[in-house]
């Protein structure tokens, strides 16, 4: 892989998958805030929020209004969850540009998230692109790699899956290893089986660092041509329903691993940190983001007092 012969999307999702396990609910005001600084910091495409019931997931009651004042943000793609048809109608309403629906892999997992038998899921985003100025659906296949419950699943199972999505109409497919469970070498592997069968799907990785394989598994992917990328400020997130998991992979941190590479993202990683340094602040804790608390590889450091005299000069 070399600079500049991929042109990388990474697409924010702290607003949705971030908060989510955040048990506080965050004020509307500082939401806005918050999405208006990651689209200063270039961020192109963020997940502002999640159509769902305030009742199971009251950190997302505001989304209406969240997606209406970032639509205002000139450039910026706005993207929200729907987990049903019901929610899309909602989407469709806020004027979202896209929506993303979760179609699980596990049987387990797609009962415990959204109460629906996979096969179910689908058919609501086959009905969510038939509607009426439905926007692009994606489609995030979760526990593709894996799932803490059921435990392994079935690479053929996946490629059914994304046969049955591309059928409905889903625009693209984001292959989700929602509880951490992949490795480089699968989702390779999982990329060579599926890629040539389904040459006009854009397909996404949307990776969770519980095991600290998020940035290889990318890499892995990257090399497999996917250029479109979700991560979360901070390494905020975690599948309520997916036990074990832990938090998305860190923005900043990917977006620092690139540019180490010289591959491009249009993302000022400095206005990045401080931004994530904020979204720290708000939430009340330390997240798992290592750029933030290191700084960037071209960090440096004064010698301690007296030991560059005793440096011999250069010849």
């Amino acid at each position: 892989m070399s600079a500049g012969q991929i042109d990388i999307l990474v697409s924010e999702v702290g607003p949705r998958d971030g908060l989510q396990n955040v048990k506080r609910v965050m004020p509307t005001a500082i939401k806005h805030r918050w999405i208006a600084a990651l689209a200063a910091a270039g961020l192109r495409e963020i997940e502002v929020g999640s159509f769902v019931s305030p009742k199971l997931l009251p950190q997302m009651a505001d989304t209406d209004e969240v997606a209406r004042e970032a639509r205002k943000i000139d450039g910026l793609t706005v993207l929200a969850l729907a987990p049903n048809v019901k929610g899309a109608e909602r989407g469709i309403a806020a004027g979202v540009h896209k929506l993303n629906f979760p179609v699980s892999a596990s049987r387990a997992h797609s009962m415990a998230n959204i109460r629906m038998t996979p096969e179910e899921a689908v058919e609501q985003v086959r009905q969510a692109c038939q509607l009426r100025n439905a926007p692009p659906v994606e489609v995030g296949i979760s526990t593709a790699f894996g799932c803490t419950i059921e435990g392994e699943v079935s690479e053929d199972w996946v490629m059914q899956l994304a046969a049955k999505l591309a059928a409905a109409g889903a625009t693209s497919v984001g292959l989700s290893d929602s509880t951490g469970m992949a490795n480089p070498a699968q989702v390779s592997r999982v990329l060579e089986h599926l890629a040539p069968r389904f040459p006009n799907t854009e397909w996404t990785l949307h990776t969770h660092d519980t095991r600290a394989m998020a940035i290889p598994n990318i890499l892995a992917a990257m090399e497999m041509g996917v250029s479109h990328l979700d991560a979360s400020i901070g390494g905020l997130g975690g599948c309520p329903f997916a036990p074990g998991a832990s938090g998305n992979v860190c923005t900043e941190d990917l977006v620092h691993c690139l540019d180490a590479m010289g591959i491009e993202t249009g993302i000022d990683l400095d206005a990045l940190i401080e931004t994530s340094k904020r979204v720290q602040e708000i939430v009340g804790r330390v997240l798992p983001g290592q750029i933030v608390k290191a700084g960037k590889w071209t960090r440096r450091y004064p010698l301690p007092d007296g030991v560059r005299e005793r440096i011999p000069a250069r010849a």
